[in-house]
């Protein structure tokens, strides 16, 4: 087959991205797959790996790291593909700390069974989401999902949580921020043509299933079904949010009464007071935003999904 682009985050999982490149180039070199291996240096650095992968001719990118990782190689290999007229698919192994996009494309966080199904070119054709606003006016790519409001204060917080990982740090996070974050924020939706004014306390706009690790923000998303999901939660009184995000973690949120979930194809929020924070993907989009508009770009990528062991 021809070159697969293995992108490699040596930090990502505090230490666990270069820890694992022997067993990457292992299971590779066992398999008999042409790879080139490079390690990011930097932030945004995957993107430019990525695109730089496609132009030189690379049919897979891998992302070896976490979501992070996995959203700079998602947008440099969209741009290269559309650029150069290409149909490089992307493929993830995980070494990161949430993993989230992998969990809703149904990938495995096994590196043995990842790197099989990279050799056996499994693939999948998935939806992506475009974000436009804040500091990206001319938009950003996304494979898993946004978060407006508190879920981006808490994706905020765990990047402070340097000694912990996981879920465990987003669950810490979620109980730091209910402290620092719990104030709601009028704002203006227009989801596919419709308008309403609304206190919100957060917006999660999903093409995955999960964030932060744990927290099933669309139990029933699937990157694949032409649609975006929408979770929004209304203001509550700070003593009624954990009881709120423990439902979160079973994806058992729906029918409560500060709750409005659906799916769209494109949305737009606009702050009426005060500012927004958000993220896409974990990856910072805004600390004090006034509007973002999301929409699907339905069939927009490649992605190598894991088969039986």
């Amino acid at each position: 087959m021809s070159r697969v682009t293995v992108i490699v985050n040596p930090i990502s999982g505090r230490g666990h991205g270069e820890k694992s490149i022997p067993a990457i180039e292992g299971h590779f070199r066992h398999l008999g797959v042409d790879t080139a291996l490079v390690r990011t240096e930097r932030p945004g650095h995957a993107r430019e790996l990525a695109a730089a992968a496609v132009r030189d001719g690379s049919r897979t990118v891998v992302s070896a790291g976490g979501d992070g990782t996995a959203n700079e190689v998602l947008n440099g290999l969209l741009h290269a593909n559309r650029e150069h007229g290409r149909n490089a698919a992307m493929a993830v192994l995980c070494v990161g700390r949430g993993n989230d996009f992998a969990f809703g494309a149904e990938i495995s966080r096994s590196l043995a069974q990842g790197c099989r199904a990279i050799a056996e070119d499994r693939r999948r054709r998935i939806d992506a989401g475009l974000v436009t606003g804040g500091l990206y006016p001319q938009g950003r790519y996304f494979g898993n999902g946004v978060g407006i409001g508190f879920d981006a204060v808490v994706g905020f917080e765990a990047l402070k949580l340097k000694a912990l990982s996981g879920f465990l740090c987003y669950a810490v996070a979620a109980v730091k921020t209910i402290s620092l974050y719990n104030r709601p924020h009028r704002v203006q939706i227009t989801c596919d043509g419709e308008t309403w004014v609304q206190d919100t306390l957060m917006i999660s706009l999903m093409n995955g299933r999960r964030m932060g690790g744990g927290f099933l923000m669309a139990p029933e998303g699937n990157p694949g079904d032409g649609c975006l999901n929408y979770c929004i939660a209304a203001g509550i009184r700070r003593r009624r949010l954990l009881p709120l995000i423990l439902k979160f973690t079973k994806g058992a949120q729906a029918g409560h009464p500060a709750i409005k979930m659906g799916t769209f194809r494109k949305i737009s929020v606009t702050a009426l007071e005060g500012a927004l924070p958000a993220h896409a993907d974990g990856e910072t989009l805004c600390v004090e935003g006034t509007a973002l508009q999301v929409e699907i770009l339905p069939s927009a990528l490649d992605i190598i999904v894991h088969g039986p062991s």
